[in-house]
């Protein structure tokens, strides 16, 4: 059931896109998957859930945002979530969830890099928090388990000063 596309679905990201600024896509509650699908596109990924399914629309790693569409067993809504925002990332549990546990609730990540300081991989998210430009990282080590996680400012779309 896992679908996995590393950039995802560009008519899913245009049809985000098109519903404006930094709207928040909410889907009703009860909306079939089919539904979903033929408004807003494939999605970048389908991961199963204890009680049925996850389509996640990332606009990783160009973007900032992920939604998240939870699906019942029999394929209806039962919630929709933009997750790239401070209270979402709050709930990493350090020290407990593993890189698929991290990847389920936010999506594959815009880049996985090394430092020579870490022992293991960094997971790089982009979002934006009250308009300014943000980076979150997720530390993980050998065994690709959360050991801590931080936050920065992106500076790419500065203008360069004078």
């Amino acid at each position: 059931m896992l679908k996995i596309s590393r950039y995802g679905s560009i008519m899913a990201a245009l049809a985000l896109t098109m519903l404006g600024g930094c709207a928040v896509v909410q889907v009703k509650p009860g909306t079939m998957r089919a539904e979903v699908i033929a408004k807003y596109g494939q999605p970048s990924r389908e991961v199963p859930l204890p009680y049925g399914s996850r389509l996640q629309y990332s606009y990783q790693p160009f973007g900032q945002r992920a939604v998240m569409v939870d699906l019942d067993a029999a394929g209806r809504v039962v919630s929709s979530r933009q997750v790239m925002q401070s209270s979402e990332f709050a709930r990493i549990g350090i020290g407990q969830w593993s890189r698929a546990d991290v990847e389920r609730e936010f999506g594959l990540s815009a880049t996985i890099d090394r430092v020579a300081s870490w022992p293991g991989n960094i997971m790089t998210y982009y979002w934006n928090d009250s308009g300014q430009d943000m980076y979150f990282y997720v530390y993980l080590d050998s065994a690709n388990i959360a050991q801590r996680t931080g936050q920065g400012m992106d500076f790419r779309k500065e203008p360069p000063s004078d």
